[in-house]
């Protein structure tokens, strides 16, 4: 992926989203998948932090097996199990796998992104074998117990200084900070509360809710 043809917007679906009950679970997670896809959402990251290996695995294929279209399906963590899953691409942390090891797992051709929060992991990322580089949180965040110390939009502006490669916005970033994000330099925002809030309903109502949130977003992006 190029900068220019990096989807503007990029839900990360957080498991705690899912309802527990496996049937409700993955008709939930097939709904949310087509939907998002049909809606225009260019790429889309499963994230679980807490779940067991079967767990991952079963969300998995259910995500996999849903009618997407062209959306990438990103996998936060675990480079050993894209290529096993069939995931397009994984996303690291800075105290998951190196993005060495995890572009030796994955091979050449899926997508590879790396979370980075300050000056020093900015510029190893540059030169790294990613093919993006997350930067924030650029505002104060609750999508996370123990984030990382707020950027700004000048860590935006640094990470666009330091490299070429698309980058992405990340942490409390609504639609009412879209432009000012992306002026600072951003080529995408990752969203999670923004898409997949935690409010009350049924299933049909959080899965439409998530949907149309992400349609608003996108119209917003131009």
């Amino acid at each position: 992926m190029t900068r220019t043809d990096f989807p503007r917007l990029y839900p990360i679906l957080d498991a705690s989203f899912l309802p527990v009950e496996r049937q409700a679970r993955e008709a939930m997670l097939s709904s949310l998948v087509t939907g998002l896809a049909d809606a225009g959402v260019g790429i889309l990251q499963y994230r679980n932090k807490t779940g067991d290996m079967a767990a991952l695995a079963a969300d998995a294929r259910v995500m996999l097996s849903a009618p997407h279209g062209a959306m990438q399906l990103i996998l936060n963590d675990h480079p050993e199990l894209v290529n096993e899953l069939g995931f397009d691409g994984v996303h690291v942390g800075q105290t998951d796998a190196s993005p060495a090891e995890a572009r030796e797992r994955i091979g050449p051709a899926r997508i590879l992104g790396i979370s980075t929060h300050n000056d020093a992991q900015l510029r190893a990322a540059s030169t790294a074998p990613v093919d993006y580089v997350a930067i924030g949180p650029v505002y104060a965040t609750s999508s996370k117990a123990n984030p990382d110390p707020v950027v700004g939009l000048e860590g935006v502006r640094l990470a666009r200084a330091l490299t070429e490669k698309p980058i992405v916005a990340i942490g409390g970033i609504g639609r009412e900070q879209a432009r000012e994000v992306f002026t600072a330099g951003a080529d995408s925002i990752a969203v999670i509360s923004a898409v997949f809030p935690q409010h009350a309903g049924t299933d049909a109502q959080r899965v439409e809710s998530a949907i149309q949130r992400a349609r608003a977003f996108l119209a917003f992006c131009g």
